[in-house]
């Protein structure tokens, strides 16, 4: 996650980190269903209205790094070096985040998510938000020239490349297997590759 700079602002964050951290802990103490909004607010010394300032919804309380992984991946496609291929960069990517995601600590958070229909409701709306973000940062790059269906569908492949890996019994060799199929799809969309 990026550090904020100002008083104000590493404040905000710790808040944040906060009531998320205590939700967490919560939900994976009594399960998600059993417990509200006001009980995280209470446990975590906050009013709900601050709750809800930092959360849009008791979902997202879950997917506290939410905006942090859309970030992610727009900086892979923004931030890589000039000429660098984009498939690669975003390869890298996932394979961190794959690698973040099936830690062991992570297993009972996922374990929670596959229980609740509403926060798989959440995870699935979050990854269409992620892949539209991703088909965007895409599609403004001048120096990759696609359509906005190729960015759609390259953004698509790579956000289900990160669900897909994540829930295999092999997560690296997963993104490798993912990734030789998303490149090929690339690589057919590429005009100046084509030549």
């Amino acid at each position: 996650m990026t550090v904020p700079s100002g008083r104000r602002e590493r404040k905000k964050a710790a808040t944040r980190q906060k009531i998320a951290g205590t939700a967490l802990r919560l939900f994976l103490e009594r399960g998600y269903d059993a417990v509200g909004i006001r009980e995280v607010a209470a446990e975590a010394d906050v009013a709900v209205t601050t709750l809800f300032s930092h959360f849009a919804s008791k979902e997202a309380l879950v997917f506290e790094q939410d905006e942090d992984f859309k970030q992610r991946l727009t900086q892979a496609v923004t931030g890589r070096a000039p000429h660098e291929p984009l498939i690669p960069a975003l390869r890298r990517e996932i394979q961190a985040l794959v690698r973040h995601c099936t830690a062991d600590s992570a297993a009972p958070i996922w374990r929670m998510i596959d229980e609740s229909p509403a926060l798989r409701r959440y995870e699935e709306s979050m990854r269409l938000r992620h892949a539209e973000t991703l088909a965007t940062a895409i599609a403004a790059d001048p120096e990759l020239s696609q359509t906005a269906t190729a960015s759609r569908t390259i953004a698509r492949f790579v956000i289900d490349a990160y669900s897909l890996a994540r829930e295999a019994a092999d997560p690296e060799a997963a993104v490798d297997e993912i990734f030789r199929m998303i490149e090929a799809a690339w690589e057919v969309t590429c005009p100046s590759r084509r030549a």
